[in-house]
């Protein structure tokens, strides 16, 4: 079904058509072809129940495997998604031949080495974001899977979903002008036990590595590597960082004000601002959510792509035509830009003074 708003713009299933030109302004992503993908997950907690929740909206996805260090584990989530192949232990994973692909899903620190094994037993892999608790960690990753010539991708599911690639297509194509400033936030309230994930320093837990990314990679989305960062945050009793404040300036004088937080619930949403309009990613705007785009003398566009299952299939959907095009990296998130974005998360670590057990 179509919508035509007042501007003349014509809001499609998958496409935004200027009726003046024909020309498909969205950036949606085009049909990709579909081959069967043989998936492993490593790691199984709650965001690899969400991991293979979204499969099932994947054409050609096959969740094979997946593994655990406790083998009743793996048994308990094999028998929940119907999963055929169950390791009681990650190096069982890596070696099954009837897996392509291994989705790394343990805590932060922990990134490295499961793919850093994965990669030595040839597997593509797509870890869980970030893909370790530094640059020098992903930097390992990164200089392992090319030498191994196996594809690696890092799984920030914000960067592939539908309004945030259109969001983009539609910054790139001057519809608000230049875009001149970001105000990005992420936050939510964990509750804030000292023995959860998300207050353990020794899971690199806080809200930089967790929520904090997500902006942070906006922003290089819009304005690419920032020439100055700067921060501030509140570093909680277990020493982790509750809630921090950025800011990142551009080579061009461009803006991003951003925030992140795990003891704090926020607005969730994202603004840019150009020089004739502007782009606004609504709540909460990392996950499958909608865009309205606000242009001087015009009629708000509110563009809602469509998005499939709960979003996680669509980093899934990438990875698998990377892989089946024998790509080893995806040109929407290249590893050169995962390791600028880490490199950008240590600086501001580095500014609140935060510093985790294992470094």
């Amino acid at each position: 079904m179509e919508m035509i708003n007042r501007c003349g713009v014509s809001l499609g299933a998958s496409a935004i058509i200027d009726r003046n030109t024909g020309a498909d302004i969205s950036g949606a992503p085009v049909s990709k072809p579909t081959a069967v993908t043989r998936w492993g997950i490593l790691g199984l907690g709650n965001i690899a129940k969400a991991f293979a929740q979204g499969l099932a909206h994947a054409p050609g996805a096959r969740l094979m495997a997946c593994a655990s260090r406790d083998g009743a584990k793996a048994q308990a989530f094999g028998e929940q998604w119907k999963i055929p192949r169950r390791h009681p232990s990650y190096e069982a994973l890596a070696r099954d031949p009837q897996v392509d692909a291994v989705y790394v899903a343990t805590p932060h620190p922990m990134h490295r080495e499961a793919c850093l094994l994965c990669i030595e037993h040839g597997k593509a892999v797509l870890c869980e974001k970030p893909m370790g608790i530094s640059a020098k960690d992903e930097a390992i990753v990164i200089d392992a899977a090319r030498k191994k010539g196996v594809l690696l991708m890092e799984a920030l599911w914000s960067r592939f979903l539908p309004h945030v690639i259109q969001a983009k297509a539609l910054a790139a194509s001057g519809a608000i002008g230049e875009p001149r400033l970001l105000q990005a936030d992420f936050g939510f309230r964990c509750g804030g036990d000292p023995a959860s994930r998300l207050m353990d320093p020794a899971l690199a837990g806080g809200g930089l590595l967790d929520v904090g990314i997500y902006p942070v990679s906006l922003a290089h989305l819009f304005f690419g590597k920032p020439v100055d960062a700067r921060a501030t945050a509140h570093l909680g009793a277990t020493g982790v960082d509750e809630q921090a404040g950025m800011l990142l300036r551009f080579g061009g004088g461009e803006l991003a004000v951003l925030s992140c937080a795990v003891r704090t619930n926020s607005p969730q949403e994202a603004l840019l601002l150009g020089t004739a309009g502007s782009l606004r990613l609504h709540a909460p705007w990392w996950r499958p959510s909608r865009l309205t785009l606000s242009q001087p003398g015009k009629d708000p566009v509110v563009i809602e792509p469509p998005h499939a299952g709960n979003g996680y299939s669509h980093e899934a959907m990438e990875f698998a035509h990377c892989l089946a095009l024998g790509l080893k990296e995806s040109p929407l998130l290249p590893l050169s830009e995962s390791l600028s974005v880490m490199e950008t998360l240590d600086t501001l670590r580095d500014q609140i003074g935060l510093r985790y057990p294992m470094e």
